[in-house]
């Protein structure tokens, strides 16, 4: 039991830094990728995707090692006998999915359990950093549409640009 309870700090504590220092980075160097506001937003969105996809690898390497390895704890129902099991049910743990394909007995309850917990909360982490990026990026949209609108109707070589559907102008 205390085996499993230290295996579930010292998971909790490095997937919130493998999260952290994804987040950390993607907001540093958010400002320096020469793409449009929506790609910056994507990029976001891709980090956060690909910092959860560590932390669930990271549990699934704990359950590899803890369960299938160590004997710690057991899985009732569809038989957990690969990595690629582990990887099933910390994907299936983390994302608060709850299959049912595969019931945690023992000291695995302890440690899916906690796996739920600690995704949920870095789940609800990564939503509130893409927003805060959405509301930096989003408003960018408008501003990148009305600089091209008005390279249309002023060009800089000097030929006439196209007239603005709306609003009207006098005499049409």
């Amino acid at each position: 039991m205390f085996v499993v309870l230290a295996a579930s700090i010292v998971l909790v504590m490095a997937t919130i830094l493998l999260l952290y220092e994804t987040l950390r980075l993607t907001s540093e160097h958010l400002s320096e990728l020469p793409v449009p506001p929506r790609w910056r937003i994507v990029a976001v969105v891709l980090a956060a995707f690909a910092g959860h996809t560590a932390a669930v690898w990271t549990y699934a390497v704990a359950y590899w090692l803890l369960v299938l390895r160590l004997g710690l704890g057991a899985f009732s129902g569809v038989p957990i006998e690969t990595f690629e099991d582990c990887l099933f049910v910390s994907v299936v743990a983390y994302s608060s999915l709850g299959y049912g394909d595969h019931a945690p007995v023992g000291h695995a309850r302890l440690l899916t359990g906690v796996e739920a917990l600690n995704g949920l909360l870095l789940i609800g982490w990564s939503a509130s950093f893409t927003y805060l990026a959405m509301e930096r990026y989003w408003p960018l949209h408008g501003k990148a549409h009305a600089h091209r609108a008005a390279s249309a109707r002023h060009p800089a070589d000097g030929e006439p640009g196209r007239k603005p559907l709306f609003p009207p102008t006098a005499g049409t």
